[in-house]
């Protein structure tokens, strides 16, 4: 349901609420305050997307992606701050199944723009481990240091460390294998 349709329905109920408090039906428009209440939040939090986060923190990505593609069109059903939010929980499911294939989705998350810090540096981290698989290592160090910073309350401290560690040891792969790029010596 379209955005603009939500606040109508909500301004409605809040009108019938008016009327009902005017001829002393006080309970019906207490009834009625709530209702108009709980429509107006869902025009600035979507059910749809509510619900998909609670099924990821439960670890359940199969009615996370349910839930997220029954947003068909997310440019109408959502407010424009929660577009970047969309897109980073379409590539946390996405990089689950998929991880080379999850970097669009947290790039158009990072483009569309998010509010909470941590957020950003979840997109970040994880954009850090797919430069790592791809063995771009100055791409994953450069995403790393940005995640280290959006992380502001230190609560990807612990997996900004691992990935540090796992970067030391991408250095230690190369070096055992002879990379480096030297190219071809003595010809």
């Amino acid at each position: 349901m379209p955005n603009f349709i939500r606040l109508i329905i909500a301004f409605a109920f809040f009108g019938s609420a008016v009327a009902l408090f005017f001829f002393g039906y006080w309970g019906w428009g207490i009834l009625l305050v709530l209702l108009a209440l709980i429509v107006a939040v869902t025009f600035f939090f979507n059910e749809k997307m509510l619900i998909a986060q609670y099924f990821l923190r439960k670890e359940n990505m199969d009615k996370a992606e349910e839930w997220l593609r029954k947003i068909k069109n997310y440019e109408r059903e959502l407010i424009q701050a929660q577009h970047g939010y969309y897109h980073l929980l379409i590539g946390l499911i996405e990089s689950r199944k998929a991880p080379l294939q999850s970097e669009k989705y947290f790039k158009k998350a990072l483009a569309m723009g998010m509010t909470m810090d941590h957020n950003i540096a979840l997109a970040k981290l994880s954009l850090a481990g797919i430069a790592m698989s791809k063995r771009n290592k100055r791409e994953a160090t450069m995403y790393l240091q940005e995640a280290k910073k959006a992380d502001k309350n230190k609560l990807l401290a612990e997996q900004i460390k691992m990935m540090q560690g796992q970067m030391g040891q991408l250095d230690k792969t190369v070096i055992q294998r002879g990379g480096g790029g030297g190219g071809f010596r003595g010809r």
